[in-house]
């Protein structure tokens, strides 16, 4: 909780031009707990047998609550998306895109990115099913074509960022473009971490059926 206040704070004082000695500290703290957990899952559910059914129900049902609080997250940034080009305001010139924002052309970086989001869906289910089945070597190419994937999506995506005409601060367009955007490249290098310590734990004999 502590680290991750401290990388909000600190990560809102570095879009001020505050310095950024919280948010590296913030980022410190969840490192090391990140790592900490991941350590206690592996140890606990690999070698000390402890992930008995109840666990695992448990585990699934905390990953559908999850993904059912993500779906409401993003449906506030599309909420603001969609109220605010409906009924564009007198302040952003009346119309959408709001006046000076020059907006990427959507059949460019977008539509890859969307393409190779659709492709590393495609194969982790390839990996899950080569898992189940106990396929040791086509479950270690999925896996390591699903983290390829998703580190090629966050390149592009910061390479978009570089190249764009607008910035968070540029009416409700851009706060909400790079809010949305940002918070979703975020989801994408976390669960790329995660796709790799999979990796990791396939290579090393981890999973069972």
């Amino acid at each position: 909780g502590f680290g991750g206040l401290s990388l909000t704070v600190g990560g809102v004082g570095m879009f001020s031009g505050q310095g950024y000695l919280l948010f590296e500290f913030g980022l410190l703290i969840l490192v090391l707990t990140v790592w900490q957990w991941w350590r206690d899952v592996i140890r606990e559910g690999t070698y000390l047998g402890l992930h008995t059914y109840v666990v695992v129900y448990g585990l699934k049902w905390g990953m559908v609550l999850f993904i059912v609080s993500e779906v409401l997250f993003f449906l506030s940034f599309f909420w603001a998306f969609y109220h605010s080009s409906l009924s564009p305001v007198l302040e952003v010139g009346s119309v959408w895109p709001p006046v000076g924002i020059e907006v990427f052309n959507p059949f460019q970086i977008p539509l890859l990115n969307t393409a190779i989001l659709l492709a590393s869906g495609v194969s982790v289910t390839w990996a899950h099913h080569a898992l189940m089945e106990g396929d040791w070597g086509g479950g270690l190419v999925a896996l390591a074509i699903t983290f390829g994937l998703g580190a090629y999506f966050s390149i592009l995506q910061g390479y978009e960022y570089y190249e764009a005409g607008f910035s968070i601060a540029d009416s409700v367009y851009g706060s909400v473009f790079f809010m949305a955007t940002g918070f979703h490249g975020f989801h994408v290098l976390i669960g790329s971490t995660f796709l790799l310590v999979c990796l990791i734990r396939h290579y090393l004999n981890h999973y069972s059926e």
